[in-house]
């Protein structure tokens, strides 16, 4: 019996290491050196407070650092072609948004493929854009301003954070549905751009609330409507633009991670649960609901479906509304 009982046990413990040897060396090993987490926007910006946000909480989960590298301009597109041809090894990561990955595809000509060429890995955040005037705006409401708008037609000015961004979007449909002129002024970045809306160089922008929270809650800049079909917690005395008098306009930016496409599945879906449990984080939902963002919760393939489908939708608006890039 005992040499019976000895023998299963020696088997049992065989089988268990022949099992760990059939993972996938790259389930056993990442990350064993840091990585990189490119950003296709300047530092400050939406997109750049995301990756320093997670970046943090995957370093100290998985013990290695995870280096934030800002690559701003071409509508985010920089960081992801740089992404999109890096080794699929897990060591190069692409913190995007909707602005890259689905709206700047159809706005201009890449040396990759946004669908094929990155595989989404993870949903970290969506959140409401919201429309924002500098201090040189007398508006105390839409209504007020599409009034001085069309009583001095061609002088106002929108900001951007790049050309095929949400922002950029925002602003061409408010355009339409408010029946007003502006000139679009496109910036490598949030960041940036509200430095030209502070010192009135710029008039108004429909930025995202985790770029522009912070310049309007110290009173840098104010925000009179959000482009979602409800309030935003963080901001509730701010209408809806349709409370407002305009609606027809929803607009909401989503931040998500991406890796080269090839990279192997088990790093993929390692990373995907690495940055779920990163999202249940006390701080981390405390800092998402201070950007008055939603954390996401979609598994890997959702993630990739939602990202086509808007992929589809912002093709069709781009054609539709006949939007082209700003020189």
């Amino acid at each position: 019996m005992r040499t019976r009982l000895a023998l299963r046990a020696g088997l049992l413990a065989l089988a268990a290491t022949a099992l760990v040897a059939a993972l996938p060396a790259a389930a056993q090993t990442w990350p064993s050196k840091p990585v990189k987490m490119m950003v296709g926007a300047s530092p400050g910006g939406g997109t750049d407070i995301v990756a320093r946000m997670l970046g943090k909480e995957l370093a100290d989960s998985l013990k290695q650092p995870f280096v934030v590298d800002n690559k701003p301009g071409a509508s985010n597109t920089i960081a992801a072609d740089i992404t999109a041809k890096s080794p699929p090894d897990g060591y190069t990561l692409l913190v995007a948004t909707n602005t890259g990955q689905a709206i700047a595809p159809h706005l201009m000509k890449l040396s990759f493929d946004a669908l094929k060429d990155l595989t989404p890995v993870a949903l970290v955040m969506v959140v409401p854009n919201v429309l924002i005037v500098g201090p040189a705006v007398t508006a105390k409401d839409v209504r007020e301003l599409v009034a001085q708008m069309k009583a001095k037609p061609g002088t106002f000015n929108y900001a951007s954070s790049g050309s095929g961004s949400t922002q950029h979007l925002a602003g061409e449909a408010f355009k339409k549905i408010a029946g007003v002129e502006m000139t679009h002024i496109p910036y490598k970045g949030s960041s940036q751009a509200h430095l030209d809306l502070i010192s009135g160089n710029a008039q108004l922008m429909f930025d995202t609330t985790s770029s522009a929270i912070g310049q309007i809650k110290g009173g840098k800049v104010r925000a009179l409507a959000v482009t979602t079909a409800k309030r935003s917690s963080e901001l509730p005395d701010v209408p809806t633009l349709a409370e407002a008098g305009f609606p027809g306009l929803e607009m909401t930016t989503w931040y998500g991670v991406f890796v080269p496409a090839g990279t192997p599945k088990d790093i993929v879906a390692k990373l995907h649960s690495e940055i779920m449990k990163a999202l249940q984080a006390p701080d981390v939902q405390k800092r998402i609901a201070g950007l008055a963002g939603e954390p996401g919760t979609l598994t890997s393939e959702q993630f990739a479906a939602l990202n086509r489908a808007d992929y589809e939708r912002f093709g069709k608006l781009v054609r539709e509304a006949n939007i082209k890039l700003d020189e």
